[in-house]
């Protein structure tokens, strides 16, 4: 045998020895540094309302819609960078009873978008008789793009809604911890509205 046959024999027989083969790592999600709770009052001057709001929440008045001025100028979101979301909302004052209608049809419609994707929708009324505050919550659950959505009206003269957004891609199970965060937040807001 010559050198080179041998040399060969040898790579064969060191290239067939058995390689531990590496075991996949779970499927993990980003860590989420969660932001204290310090609770601060809404009390923008363009709006005719106000409840208690985390401060991990900025708050943007909305200048346009659809390149339009909006309806009122008490539009606005509730933004946080950190949790990567959005709560957007609007306000409407009510004209007549005509028009109230077609707001709470409105908003259940905007909220029946979402059942197409939803494994299931849940509903919860909304009553503070001494702040005259009624609506209704709306929760669903699976790959929707607003997993939260209420209204809250006094049925004759406000209406105002609002839409809980992330701005990321869709995943139910890797948005979970942080849409039960900002949903106890959301509940806090809610229980504390009233109209000015």
């Amino acid at each position: 045998m010559n050198r080179i046959t041998t040399f060969l024999i040898i790579m064969l027989f060191c290239s067939c020895q058995q390689a531990e083969l590496g075991i996949p790592k779970p499927r993990m999600y980003p860590k989420v540094d969660y932001p204290e709770r310090n609770k601060i009052q809404f009390t923008e001057s363009y709006c005719q309302l106000g409840f208690n709001y985390p401060d991990y929440f900025i708050v943007k008045q909305d200048k346009y819609f659809f390149e339009k001025k909006p309806i009122d100028p008490c539009w606005f979101n509730l933004e946080s960078q950190q949790l990567n979301s959005q709560l957007h909302c609007s306000y409407i004052p009510i004209k007549d009873r005509k028009h109230f209608d077609k707001l709470v049809n409105d908003a259940f419609k905007m909220t029946n978008k979402h059942n197409q994707k939803a494994n299931y929708r849940k509903e919860q009324l909304i009553d503070n008789p001494d702040e005259g505050v009624h609506g209704i919550l709306f929760e669903h659950d699976g790959p929707v793009a607003s997993p939260l959505q209420f209204f809250v009206t006094d049925s004759t003269e406000h209406f105002f809604r609002a839409s809980l957004y992330f701005r990321s891609k869709v995943n139910p199970d890797s948005i979970a911890p942080v849409y039960t965060f900002v949903k106890t937040d959301i509940l806090d807001l809610i229980e504390s509205f009233k109209w000015n």
